[in-house]
């Protein structure tokens, strides 16, 4: 047996961390950092003219009228909206030369060459498309589309997106424009059953699996996108709409939770503009011709902006200690360094594009950072000095923490009965089972909430979970301060290590490293049978009696098994509604093993506290502490007379002398009324039979005295038999040949041919037995 220990690896490294803290303070203390300079905002625009559209600054070479932009190629619309509340819409406009006219959504203009626009997308939601559909996203010159901020993209099921650009430049053919192809592919996969259910996108890598992307070169101008369907599949109906469309990388990101949804609600996407001053070529032709035009005005440089085979404009930028409009008279301004007080000590002094500090003495350097090399040492041997003491205590006490940690650790294994499980699994040569981690459990059942408890019972509580991969799993947590949780617990894990059987719940593994143990268990679906038999939330079952014999049955072998078929006998001790669970084929499942008990197989009883569920306990063993396997016999003849009547084991809510179910059930089988409290949705011509040779089963395992009572083994073999019989073909069929009077003889509540006169003594109100100074009625 082992358990869990997870090294604190973080708190390892911590006087590393704390160490390079030290010495990051004291190069704060030495070398502190520079402040952003708080500069007042610049003008943008000529003077005269407007630099806002709406929520849009408008810089100049860009305007908004006559006399404000740089060229017609700069000329920005700035159209008003239609109410007084509608915020202004700046459009770039130009003219193609076919008169066709262009605006183009600007959202930001950037100084540094960048436009942000919005572009259309092109979308088709027709399953029978095969004909494509065009956009076109025409620029004027001198503006191009961002071949490092841009991708092409084509999303859908069987969807074809081509995107045809056309760029300035020396073509192959001699034409002053060449032509660019970019195709988009995406698929997706057709082996799925065709259910719609199944036909869910979860690949979000846009690789050609419902998305498809690809790159742009530089200088595109003109773009056309082109969408169509290559294949139909059967996902068009789940997936019906295809899109293809230039976006900016950073604002759009295939996901297939959203995107599609996204996509259909989106008529434009952001895209990424680069534009330039093209008047007369780059920088050196701009600067050979000294033209009185050159956009770049004081303080201010030229940097080429390239295009294609070769660059073809130029744009401007302030030079290193200025800010502001480059393309603008004196638009370029000197930063003042010295608001940020940049040095370190002494004055300083603020310079055209620059500052100087006059350092004390001692000092030197430009933000007199510098000290004499004596200082230096002195203050780097002190800082050494002091971060090996600082990482040494760190070291202790982050060490001292650990050892506590794993201390706290085997406190709680050998509390939660870890060496009694050891001994215990070693005597019964019992492989041990997986060992769970602790916080391994917290996360799969998210720290324990609420929302996902199963059940509780008298020793615990059991929460559904999810294990890292993905196997949903039922985990028992045992309550703090419950009476002898350690040994209830150990024996659980004890009992369920030696069960193999399809019809007893799976014991997967243990966690012994918290407070309180816990146990995990394979995940039943269905509930349990209480449920299914009582109804959920006022709902009645829908259980058939045909399943209910099936439930009845396989619980019946399951029990069998633990009292014969194990190396030691099984007393399972708690037998009842709630502890068969069903899954989703309503396949019993025998749970919960807090309260069984080991008997030696050369022993037929054991002598022991009173456990189990008023309704469901022995009578016999109620009376004499002595518990043999006949009152799990007595427990299920209470479930068998559930399943035929529908009603609990025991109500305060009914008569004093119904509130047992099993007194009742007796009493009515021998004053021949059992058919006034069997359920009638369950009761047939056809199964009639079947019905009474059940609730005379149930009977005889409600007999008082333990020793007249069958075996488990002989009860799954009757059920077992009755359940051929029902299915064979002349099984509901059988007292079609009968005569009138055999029929008869058969009807329910008919007295049986063995004498029950022991199962009872009389029928009037309901026997108290009292043990010590416990009373429970039965």
């Amino acid at each position: 047996m082992r358990f869990c220990l997870h090294p604190l690896h973080g708190m390892l490294l911590m006087p590393q961390i704390i160490s390079l803290l030290i010495l990051g303070v004291l190069v704060v203390f030495v070398l502190p950092t520079t402040a952003e300079a708080d500069q007042a905002l610049l003008p943008q625009a000529l003077h005269g003219c407007s630099d806002h559209c709406g929520n849009v600054t408008i810089p100049y070479p860009f305007g908004m009228a006559k006399g404000c932009y740089r060229g017609p190629e700069f000329y920005i619309n700035c159209t008003t909206g239609t109410t007084p509340d509608e915020e202004p819409i700046p459009y770039l406009t130009k003219r193609s030369g076919t008169d066709n006219l262009i605006q183009i959504h600007v959202t930001n203009i950037s100084l540094k060459g960048e436009l942000h626009v919005l572009q259309p997308i092109t979308r088709a939601c027709d399953a029978d498309l095969s004909v494509g559909l065009e956009t076109d996203l025409p620029l004027p010159p001198p503006f191009t589309f961002s071949n490092t901020k841009n991708n092409f993209f084509t999303i859908g099921c069987g969807s074809s997106g081509n995107l045809l650009g056309f760029r300035p430049g020396l073509g192959l053919d001699g034409h002053t424009l060449s032509n660019i192809h970019r195709y988009c592919f995406t698929f997706c996969d057709d082996n799925s059953s065709g259910n719609d259910t199944d036909l869910v996108i979860t690949d979000d890598s846009c690789s050609g699996f419902a998305c498809s992307l690809s790159s742009l070169p530089s200088g595109v101008q003109y773009i056309s996108i082109i969408l169509s369907r290559s294949i139909p599949t059967n996902w068009d109906s789940s997936y019906p709409c295809r899109y293809a469309f230039l976006a900016e990388k950073s604002e759009f990101t295939f996901s297939p939770n959203t995107s599609f949804q996204q996509l259909s609600n989106t008529s434009h996407l952001p895209v990424v503009v680069n534009w330039e001053i093209g008047d007369h070529g780059p920088c050196d032709l701009e600067q050979r011709s000294k033209l009185v035009d050159f956009a770049c005005k004081g303080n201010s440089t030229c940097i080429n902006w390239p295009n294609v085979i070769r660059p073809t404009g130029y744009i401007c930028q302030c030079k290193e200690g200025y800010q502001g409009n480059p393309y603008l008279p004196d638009g370029c301004q000197d930063i003042d360094e010295c608001k940020s007080n940049p040095c370190y000590a002494g004055s300083c002094v603020n310079t055209p594009g620059n500052y100087s500090c006059i350092c004390p003495n001692g000092m030197k350097g430009k933000s007199c950072k510098d000290k004499s090399k004596t200082i230096v040492i002195i203050v780097m041997g002190i800082s050494v000095i002091l971060a090996l003491l600082v990482g040494s205590s760190c070291s202790i006490y982050w060490g001292m923490k650990q050892r506590r940690y794993i201390k706290l650790k085997e406190k709680y294994f050998q509390d939660n009965g870890g060496l009694l499980l050891q001994q215990k699994l070693a005597n019964h040569g019992i492989e041990t089972t997986r060992i769970f981690c602790a916080e391994e459990l917290e996360k799969a059942t998210n720290n324990y909430d609420d929302g996902g408890v199963l059940g509780k019972g008298s020793y615990g509580i059991v929460y559904k979970g999810i294990l890292p991969n993905n196997r949903t799993v039922a985990i028992k947590k045992s309550k703090i301060g419950a009476p002898t949780q350690s040994e209830q617990f150990v024996n659980e894990l004890v009992v369920l290590s030696e069960i193999n059987h399809r019809n007893v719940v799976r014991l997967l593994g243990c966690c012994l490293e918290t407070e309180v143990p816990l146990l995990v268990y394979e995940f039943i679906t269905n509930g349990t049978l209480f449920e299914h038999v009582h109804g959920k939330e006022n709902k009645r079952s829908s259980l058939t009696w045909e399943l209910r014999l099936k439930i009845a049955a396989e619980t019946a072998g399951a029990l069998a098994y633990l009292h014969s078929s194990t190396f030691m006998q099984i007393i399972h001790r708690d037998v009842k509604a709630t502890n068969i669970l069903l899954d989703e084929n309503y396949t019993a499942k025998v749970s919960d093993f807090g309260a069984s008990v080991l008997i030696p197989l050369d022993q037929t009883e054991i002598v022991t506290f009173v456990e189990g569920t008023l309704g469901y306990l022995d009578p016999a063993y109620l009376q004499s502490n002595q518990l043999t396997e006949k009152s799990d016999v007595y427990s299920f003849g209470v479930v068998l007379a559930e399943l035929l009547t529908s009603k609990v084991a025991f109500s305060y809510d009914r008569p004093e002398s119904e509130r047992s179910l099993a007194r009742m059930f007796v009493c009515a089988v021998e004053e021949e009324r059992l058919n006034h409290i069997l359920d009638g949705d369950i009761v047939s011509e056809g199964n009639i039979e079947t019905v009474r040779n059940v609730a005379r089963l149930a009977k005889r395992c409600l007999k008082l005295k333990g020793e007249e009572r069958p075996t488990m083994r002989e009860v799954a073999t009757e059920l077992e038999g009755m359940r051929i019989m029902a299915n064979h073909p002349w099984g509901t069929n059988a007292d079609d040949n009968l005569g009138p009077e055999d029929q008869t003889s058969l009807s329910l509540g008919s007295p049986s041919n063995t004498s029950d006169d022991d199962i009872r003594g009389d029928c009037g109100p309901c026997t108290t037995i009292t043990t010590g100074t416990t009373s429970r009625s039965i």
